[in-house]
């Protein structure tokens, strides 16, 4: 009872708000998207690129949003279109500025040398080990992209549906990028901890 008055009372923004918008074109139901979606988008490409290019390709994702609403289809979730709009945004950008030429396991972009993140400023503890944010995100960026974007998004919560369908690519190759950014990300951080 409780449950059904405090969403009577209070409207919780959900994968309805994004089919709204793609019927009604309601800036409300933008807004709304924005604001649950806008800081998780920034940072999957941030992870996936650097400051300035995550913040741009996240204004050009929103622009897609408005122009492409009716593309969206309802059983989808909001969260994993969005995403795969950013995703062909970025590798569009990345194409143009002739940084890579195919997505496979050792394409590779260049280094990220401006700001990597915003989380560097403490420190995660791992089992019996300390981890800095620096240190994990330092070897984040090692991993090739189709590693780290899979890692990425399990991060962010999306299911192996949900990432197949961002990264236009089958479950067991995503498995396969999971089990290997994971496989290298212990070794680089336990390299870490040796140097330490």
């Amino acid at each position: 009872m409780l449950l059904s008055i405090k969403s009577w009372l209070f409207e919780a923004p959900s994968k309805d708000c994004m089919a709204r918008y793609a019927k009604s074109g309601d800036n409300r139901h933008l807004e709304q998207l924005i604001a649950l979606y806008s800081n998780d988008l920034y940072h999957y490409l941030v992870t996936q690129s650097n400051t300035h290019l995550a913040y741009d390709i996240s204004q050009q994702t929103w622009l897609k949003v408005i122009e492409k609403r009716h593309l969206y289809q309802a059983q989808t979730t909001p969260k994993a279109w969005l995403f795969r709009l950013a995703r062909n945004t970025l590798i569009d950008e990345y194409r143009k500025q002739q940084h890579f030429v195919e997505l496979d396991e050792n394409s590779q972009l260049p280094a990220q040398n401006d700001n990597q993140s915003e989380l560097t400023s403490s420190d995660s503890h791992i089992g019996d080990t300390y981890i800095s944010y620096e240190a994990f995100n330092a070897a984040l960026k090692q991993l090739s992209f189709v590693q780290r974007e899979a890692i990425t998004l399990q991060q962010e919560g999306f299911s192996l549906a949900d990432i197949e369908l961002i990264t236009q690519s089958n479950a067991q190759t995503i498995k396969t990028r999971l089990r290997y950014a994971k496989q290298n990300l212990k070794q680089l951080l336990g390299d870490y901890n040796e140097q330490a």
